[in-house]
């Protein structure tokens, strides 16, 4: 749909001096070549705008126009799909406004998420010294690629682009179809995301509410799984898609046995509890606006933060045990190369995955020519809290007396439900991923209704069925394949495929063409590019 742009300079130096006049799609009558109409709303507002301007001279804010008198600025959130989702202030004075080292800061804080629990996990899958090396590499082929994103928009000649995003410059190249196939993996990251949420949510909510209860009741139990015996007990819960660790209990003390075993049919980790998250985000996601919950974002950060403090303290408890074997087979250590190391590819290609919203991130630096620069400081810096948390966590993890299989996709899995410092750590990211959930929910409506219906909010009943349908899929997940690892792989391949690895190589390479600069070099590094996004996405399929 088409969008008119009035502008009226009304003072010089406030945020609302340069802001346009952005006249909404449902206000603009009809487009032709020779003129464009607007409701008399529309242009009532714009004499209205004309009239403060009028009164006195440009410099003078005594009578400039009030912010009432001008539209409100859109709301702009950005994510990374298992990261975290915040509001963004718009550059409403054509500068950034962050320093570089805040927006670093912004980056490595939206990209590192809860794809740091399956890490160590995909380190298991590949092998030790393999995993490294696969973090390394994936890591530089993702900044270059997230370079490519950010370097499409001054590609493209004779157009002014300052106010375009990703999908913009898609649309541009391929048309409606760049449009439309950036909107369907746009979602499927989306989508994907809400589902590892909601497996994760179940997961620290059952934990969290068995810690509660047997603290309160003062019950002794323990997991009937094989573990570690000392103070700091390392288990093995086995494969998530064998009955659920955790729901069976070895009693010690208790003064109301028939208690316990109500408590535990009706906390149920795959039956009950993913149910019981449905009272309380269903409502939440079917508000208007979720501005409230965007205020919530430090706790990402925090929660972040205390998981490089647990793992480092576990580490530090617990000690290294490490083996280096090639090609023997050991019942404790598994070989430093596996052929099942695709499975850390896909989990990585989500854990580095900021490509959708890195141009709205540095739209606010300060110092645009600086943008480069720090986005590959902030890449360095996540490429190394994912090194620091995924050795200490695998090195440190006691084998023998257990095997290194038994690193769970979620490694707090290897806590037991009555470690206080897992505990903490699951409370943290159950309320973090409860404000963000909401968030997620918006920007899936926002992309599907906005694109369909050209409202994001069409009627409650078209936003409650959008809701109901991503809701019944999280549970359906969360009850019937509980594994976030493989939800994280198969998300990250498929909506890496074309915002990673296809869009911006193919880009690069049309608007080289167009230019009469592409060379037989640039054109095969971007062709195998492409061509190592499909074989990662088939892979996922073959592990």
């Amino acid at each position: 749909r088409p969008h008119l742009l009035i502008v009226s300079r009304i003072g010089v130096s406030s945020p609302s001096s340069h802001r346009p006049f952005h006249v909404e799609p449902t206000n603009i009558v009809s487009v032709n070549d020779d003129m464009q109409r607007v409701t008399d709303e529309a242009a009532a507002m714009n004499k209205r705008i004309h009239y403060y301007s009028r009164l006195t001279s440009p410099s003078d804010r005594a009578l400039m126009a009030p912010d009432h008198v001008l539209p409100a600025l859109e709301e702009i959130y950005v994510y990374s799909p298992l990261g975290t989702a915040f509001k963004v202030d718009g550059c409403t004075d054509g500068y950034g406004k962050n320093s570089s080292l805040v927006t670093i800061f912004m980056i490595w804080n939206t990209m590192l998420g809860t794809s740091i629990l399956s890490i160590p996990w995909g380190i298991k899958q590949a092998g030790f010294t393999t995993g490294i090396v696969i973090i390394l590499l994936m890591g530089i082929l993702t900044l270059y690629c997230c370079y490519r994103v950010l370097k499409s928009r001054t590609m493209i000649p004779l157009i002014d682009t300052s106010s375009w995003e990703f999908p913009d410059v898609c649309k541009y190249y391929f048309g409606a179809f760049g449009q439309w196939s950036s909107l369907l993996f746009s979602m499927v990251s989306l989508i994907g995301a809400m589902v590892v949420y909601w497996v994760l949510m179940s997961n620290f909510l059952f934990n969290t509410g068995k810690f509660i209860y047997n603290y309160v009741h003062n019950i002794n139990v323990t997991d009937i799984v094989s573990g570690t015996n000392d103070s700091n007990r390392v288990i093995c819960p086995g494969d998530a898609s064998e009955e659920q660790p955790g729901n069976k209990s070895m009693l010690f003390l208790s003064a109301n046995d028939t208690g316990f075993e109500l408590f535990e049919e009706w906390w149920n980790k795959s039956q009950t509890v993913p149910l019981y998250l449905i009272v309380v985000l269903l409502p939440l996601l079917n508000l208007k606006s979720p501005s409230f919950f965007a205020k919530f974002n430090v706790l990402g950060t925090i929660s972040v933060i205390y998981l490089v403090l647990l793992v480092t303290f576990k580490a530090v408890r617990l000690g290294f045990h490490l083996e280096f074997a090639w090609f023997t087979l050991d019942e404790f250590f598994v070989p430093e190369f596996r052929l099942s190391f695709p499975q850390l590819t896909g989990v990585l290609t989500l854990a580095f995955f900021i490509h959708n919203c890195v141009i709205t991130l540095l739209k606010n630096n300060k110092k645009q020519e600086n943008n480069v620069r720090d986005l590959s400081i902030a890449f360095f810096l996540v490429g190394l809290t994912y090194l620091y948390v995924v050795v200490l966590i695998f090195a440190a993890f006691p084998s023998p007396p257990l095997s290194k299989e038994c690193i769970e996709q979620n490694f707090l899995d290897n806590f037991p439900s009555n470690d206080v410092m897992a505990f903490i750590a699951r409370m943290f990211l159950l309320f973090q991923m409860m404000t963000v959930y909401p968030l997620l929910g918006y920007l899936a409506r926002v992309q599907l209704l906005g694109h369909i219906f050209g409202n994001v909010y069409p009627s409650i009943f078209h936003v409650l069925g959008l809701n109901i349908a991503i809701v019944g899929l999280g549970v359906t997940i969360a009850r019937f394949y509980p594994n976030i690892g493989g939800i994280i792989r198969y998300s990250g391949a498929t909506c890496g495929l074309a915002f990673v690895f296809v869009y911006p190589s193919l880009i690069y390479m049309v608007s080289q063409y167009r230019a009469g600069q592409l060379t037989w070099l640039g054109l095969t590094v971007h062709v195998f590019i492409i061509l190592l996004g499909v074989v990662n996405l088939i892979a996922q399929f073959l592990m």
